[in-house]
Formats: structure tokens, C-alpha cells, sequence
């Protein structure tokens, strides 16, 4: 973990609770050990009881830990339908077997591990597959937009602008978003990325989609013309050429 406190959600899923509870077990050890790791976990019996819970009840695990040979319906059959439906979440498969680890790379799991599981075995997959989480996460902003909660790719937002007492994003795709925040809260939740910045009180835009500016305005890459207010030229020019020298140095 890298300081940054996140909730991850994980999903058990074996038809044997003796081994849910020492997966279980060894999750809250984990979780004692790494507090900047919030841990919620869902246990499942079945295959059957996972998948309903993610297609009726638009359930979205962070990591599943999955047990192979189950009675039902096998872990890799379940991890098919689980990918068929969208689930992007994590998959490790815990099993007694090896016999079907080139199966399980099919399906994108991150890892194939053969009880008995031991926390030597477990805790550096959770340090990989949540410390991935963790830097994905970072990439996207959690927002609610037009009435529902949104995950919207930080380089897919071109500009911020203010109308009236509401917010619009305006993104690569060309979609805009209405925000019911004030133009503060939303530079204070995008400020940490060094590509966003403020042009006066209307407007916050991603320096990677400005295509040219002068001393009047500024033009974005999708099309849209924003003039500057008087004194904000100089100061967007300097964080304009900051920015581009500082990813120029990092890339030599």
C-alpha cells in the first residue's frame, strides 16, 4: 500500500466453509497488518450465488478468491460467465489441483494458487493484485453526474466549465456531465493531478488538451474557444510550458 486508504471489496466463493473461514481468517490478518487497506468481504457458497449477486444486484468485487472444484458449477465456468458480464474485478483461484491453471490464465485470473493456502502464499498476490487497484483507482475520478455515481478517466476530461450554480464536464467522447459541486470542490478533488488548472473562476482545463493560446484565449482540442481573463494569460503560459519541460525531463 501506498498511503492513499482505499475500500476494497472481496468475494469468497467455496463450497467448503472451513475453507471460507481460514480464507477469511488470513484476509483480516492482512487487513491488521496493512491499515491502509479497508477490507470488506462477501462470502459466497457457491458459483451460482456469486454470479446472481453480480448480474441482479450489480455486485462488483475488487478481488474474487475462488475455489475451482465446486459442486455446482466449477470455478472457471463461473469465471467465464463473471468476465461474459463485464466483471473486471480480480481473480484468484484457490484449488487442490493444477490441472487446470492454463484454463485459468483463459479467463485473465492474476493468480492460480493449489491448497493448502498459507499466508506466505496469499499475502503477496493481495499486495499485487490490491497495490494495482490502488494505482487504477488513481487514474479515475469517482463522480456524481446527472443523477448517478460515474467513474470518469482523468484524461478524458478536456475542460470544467462553470455555468450559473452548476458544473459541466466536457469529455473526450464528447459527452458533458452536470456536476451539483461548486467549482472549488472540483478543482480541490482534480488539483492533485498536475495537468489540471484553474483560468479564472468559469473554467478548469486539462493542459494535455490545450491545442494552442495566446494572450486572448485558449483553444482546446475538441474545438471549444475560452478567453482569458485579464492577468491569467502569464500564469497559464508558465504552467503550460512547466508542465510539457517536466514531461519532456521524465521521458529523457
Amino acid at each position: 500500500m501506498k498511503g492513499v486508504p482505499y475500500m476494497y471489496l472481496i468475494a469468497l466463493c467455496d463450497d467448503e466453509t472451513a475453507e471460507l473461514n481460514k480464507t477469511e481468517q488470513m484476509l483480516c490478518v492482512y487487513e491488521k497488518e496493512h491499515p491502509d487497506a479497508d477490507i470488506i468481504i462477501k462470502r459466497f457458497n457457491n458459483a451460482n450465488e456469486l454470479l446472481f449477486k453480480v448480474k441482479e444486484q450489480d455486485f462488483q468485487p475488487d478481488l474474487i478468491l475462488m475455489d475451482i472444484y465446486m459442486p455446482e458449477k466449477m470455478g472457471i465456468e463461473a469465471a467465464k460467465e463473471l468476465r461474459d458480464m463485464g466483471s473486471t474485478g480480480r481473480i484468484v483461484f484457490l484449488t487442490t489441483s493444477r490441472e487446470h491453471a492454463l484454463e485459468a490464465f483463459g479467463v485473465d485470473a492474476a493468480q492460480y494458487l493449489v491448497k493448502p493456502i498459507s499466508k506466505n502464499m496469499l499475502f503477496p498476490i493481495l499486495d499485487r493484485c490490491l497495490g494495482s487497484i490502488e494505482e487504477e483507482r488513481r487514474k479515475y475520478l469517482l463522480l456524481r453526474t446527472d443523477g448517478r455515481i460515474r467513474r470518469i478517466m482523468i484524461g478524458s476530461i478536456i475542460y470544467c466549465e462553470a455555468q450559473g450554480k452548476t458544473q459541466f464536464l466536457y469529455l473526450t467522447d464528447g459527452t458533458q456531465c452536470l456536476l451539483r459541486m461548486t467549482m472549488a470542490e472540483i478543482y480541490e478533488m482534480i488539483s492533485q493531478y498536475r495537468e489540471f488548472v484553474r483560468v479564472g473562476i468559469a473554467y478548469v482545463v486539462n493542459l494535455e488538451h490545450i491545442d494552442s493560446l495566446n494572450a486572448q484565449e485558449l483553444h482546446m482540442d475538441n474545438g471549444k474557444r475560452i478567453y482569458l481573463p485579464r492577468g491569467s494569460y502569464q500564469p497559464l503560459r508558465e504552467s503550460y510550458f512547466k508542465y510539457y519541460c517536466e514531461e519532456v525531463s521524465e521521458t529523457v
